[in-house]
């Protein structure tokens, strides 16, 4: 490691990342899968050294200052230091997002002399727009794009460590292919050679194979509902401050729950006694753009979840509604070097005959999510009456509630 690498490293925010599990509760279904942000942050600091000297040995890094260098290892770094505990559970509840929240790990007093001591300007700035991915570098796409590091990194190591094959990605392929591509203007950033295309595009298969059978397994996302659901009741009743969690880890997060007055469903939590099923229904059987209150809306999905355990004679919280969407996960957008020099661009039309997956992202997409509701005890309902649900507005449902109607009964 460089020696500005290695300052922050030894800072204490940067050390909380070896108690924060990359995958959240997905080691309750795959064992090996307890891996950390620590170390998916090295790998893809490692990764940024390799592409930037291979960059170099081309002669594509010509005329960039040092420092656009020195900051592109140090976002590769520090890009998951603002991350909460367990993955990515707690954005879904509405909390900041892990991006924005590295701005203030910056100010921490260790990581702050860390930055410091590198003697870039403003550098606690450029860090923080590298990684929300709003940097004017021509570096910024290895950090945040179709082709960033980040993406590789956890990709290859996720399917590793939980012992799947569905994460094979041709890494040495990939960092060979990444180029600088001038466009107009005179602007330089962050392409892929031809050679490259396949690499990229099994790339994006294998996203989409790790969502469908690793971080979307249904008793990954159980315990996901369960998490985010206990952590939402407590911040709302003020027995967890919201602030405090992205400072915590895991294991804290989840002694903090347990010594709640109602630690039932940490306790579950803990001893894997995980929700089942009750309703598993393929999105592709639901109308496009139907349910989509039940991810963007938690308020909203946290009534309508306690007025139907109430109408199947359960408590609140003892019914859960899940509908995970990523709606951007085959999106590529960058420009493509052909083997005698022209510049296309994937993403557009004009691209579109060198790599087929984003043709059918939607498919795909669609083809990976499920509406599923889960219960602490087993219950009958009808699939059409859920069904029903999904396809009904937010406004729909929020008059409803306010009007104290069943909503099993009105939406038979």
């Amino acid at each position: 490691m460089d020696a500005e690498a290695l300052d922050v490293l030894d800072s204490e925010p940067f050390q909380r990342l070896r108690y924060v599990r990359q995958l959240g509760h997905a080691f309750l279904v795959y064992p090996g899968a307890t891996h950390s942000r620590f170390e998916h942050a090295l790998g893809t600091y490692h990764l940024a050294r390799r592409a930037l000297a291979l960059l170099a040995e081309r002669g594509e890094l010509r005329g960039l200052p040092d420092t656009d260098i020195t900051l592109v290892r140090l976002a590769a770094l520090l890009h998951d230091v603002g991350h909460y505990p367990f993955s990515h559970a707690l954005e879904e509840i509405g909390l900041p997002s892990h991006e924005t929240l590295a701005r203030e790990r910056f100010r921490h007093a260790e990581l702050a002399a860390a930055l410091r001591r590198t003697g870039i300007p403003d550098v606690e700035s450029q860090l923080a727009t590298l990684i929300r991915g709003a940097s004017p570098s021509p570096l910024q796409g290895l950090i945040s794009g179709s082709l960033d590091l980040d993406k590789i990194e956890y990709l290859t190591r996720d399917a590793r460590m939980c012992g799947v094959p569905y994460g094979t990605v041709d890494v040495d392929r990939l960092l060979h292919s990444i180029t600088l591509v001038e466009g107009e203007g005179g602007t330089r950033e962050v392409g892929v050679h031809e050679k490259g295309v396949a690499a990229l595009e099994s790339l994006l298969f294998a996203k989409y194979q790790m969502f469908r059978n690793v971080y979307w397994h249904h008793a990954v996302r159980s315990a996901t509902a369960m998490f985010k659901r206990l952590v939402r009741g407590a911040v709302a009743g003020g027995a967890l401050d919201a602030g405090w969690i992205p400072h915590s880890s895991d294991e804290a997060l989840m002694e903090a729950l347990r010594q709640l007055e109602d630690s039932a469903l940490a306790v579950r939590l803990l001893r894997r006694r995980l929700y089942k099923r009750a309703v598993d229904l393929p999105a592709s059987e639901i109308p496009p753009g139907a349910g989509s209150w039940i991810a963007a809306n938690p308020d909203l999905t946290a009534q309508v979840e306690d007025r139907l355990a109430g109408e199947l004679g359960l408590s609140a919280g003892e019914l859960l509604l899940d509908f995970p969407s990523k709606p951007a996960m085959l999106d590529v957008d960058l420009p493509l070097r052909t083997r005698s020099g022209r510049i296309e661009w994937l993403g557009t039309e004009h691209g579109a005959g060198r790599i087929g997956l984003p043709r059918i992202a939607e498919e795909l997409h669609t083809n990976a999510r499920r509406l599923r509701l889960y219960v602490a005890t087993p219950v009958t309902i009808d699939v059409r009456t859920v069904l029903g649900l999904a396809e009904r507005s937010a406004e729909d449902l929020e008059a409803e509630i306010e009007a104290g109607r069943e909503l099993l009964a009105s939406s038979r």
